[in-house]
């Protein structure tokens, strides 16, 4: 049996078990939790404002590692689309990344957190238990530029992290980061539920050990907004965090205006260049997936709004 199927059965025993006392799920991580200080919500149409204007922040992003993963988690194959182009499930080529964002007042910061220094030079001492990297079928992932590599050439100290979402693909760099940064994410994200954590969170835990309470973003909510909320991080209109629930309670998108234009840093409201480019939401990998159909249309709709907004998927460009 593969490690994924060990994993998975251990979980689903688990979670009969805790079913019968009434326990629903695990939480994503124990790591404690707080309100964010940093960045003050606005309505989402104050957006807009600037985003014709040339920006402040310099953006590198990072092909941190080449991966592959089921295509059925990526893609919704059960959609018309889909089934008429003949999309199979099998291993999908994709990127894990990290983003740089360098603003001229404000410091470095990175958006998520690619890979850490060990799954390339030490696997055995990540993050990551066995458990989970047999799971995660870490023998099909190819370390290109880890983050604490990454972080050791640069002139400048990295000031926090921006989360798209709590994901272990998306923390898998975590432990590189400075003990002490801050590190910000949406809200619920460390107290979502499911008896998949019974698996991982102990492999969540290990990647934040040493950092503060993460930080979550205080957006206020709007029915019928651009987004399902907004943050200006820094106050000048430079960075937003924009709430786009539904693959995860917390899901986040940052919108950067770069010094070479708008940027849009989708995470993992759609992973795949195939399925935005064919209005096909994602799958499995999908917590909430009425919801996340919502924030990816939301999404897609700011985008053709605005065709001059370069649009960055969560794993591949």
């Amino acid at each position: 049996m593969r490690p994924r199927y060990i994993a998975l059965s251990i979980v689903a025993a688990l979670g009969g078990l805790l079913a019968v006392a009434g326990v629903v799920g695990f939480a994503a991580s124990s790591h404690e939790a707080q309100k964010s200080s940093l960045g003050a919500a606005r309505p989402t149409k104050d957006v807009l404002a600037l985003l014709d204007q040339p920006g402040p922040v310099e953006l590198e992003t990072v092909n941190s590692a080449d991966w592959a993963v089921e295509r059925s988690g990526l893609i919704n194959l059960g959609h018309p689309t889909a089934k008429s182009e003949g999309l199979k499930d099998g291993d999908e080529p994709i990127q894990v990344y990290f983003h740089a964002l360098r603003h001229p007042t404000q410091g470095l910061f990175i958006v998520d957190t690619g890979v850490e220094n060990a799954l390339r030079d030490a696997p055995e001492k990540s993050a990551l238990s066995g458990l989970v990297r047999g799971a995660m079928h870490m023998e099909k992932l190819k370390v290109n530029v880890p983050l604490g590599e990454w972080l050791a050439k640069q002139a400048q100290p990295l000031k926090g992290v921006f989360l798209t979402h709590l994901h272990l693909d998306h923390i898998t760099g975590m432990a590189d980061v400075p003990a002490g940064t801050p590190v910000y994410t949406g809200p619920g994200e460390a107290s979502a539920r499911q008896f998949l954590n019974a698996a991982v969170q102990g492999s969540t835990d290990r990647a934040l050990e040493g950092k503060p309470a993460l930080s979550e973003w205080t957006y206020a909510a709007e029915s019928s907004g651009l987004f399902d909320g907004a943050v200006d991080i820094f106050g000048d209109g430079s960075v937003w965090a924009l709430w786009v629930p539904g693959h995860t309670p917390g899901s986040t998108a940052y919108l950067v205006r770069s010094t070479k234009g708008p940027v849009l840093l989708v995470g993992d409201a759609s992973h795949t260049r195939w399925g935005w480019e064919h209005d096909v939401e994602p799958g499995a990998f999908t917590a909430d997936g009425p919801r996340g159909v919502e924030s990816f249309k939301k999404l897609r709709a700011f985008a053709k709004a605005h065709p001059n907004v370069d649009v960055r998927l969560g794993h591949q460009h």
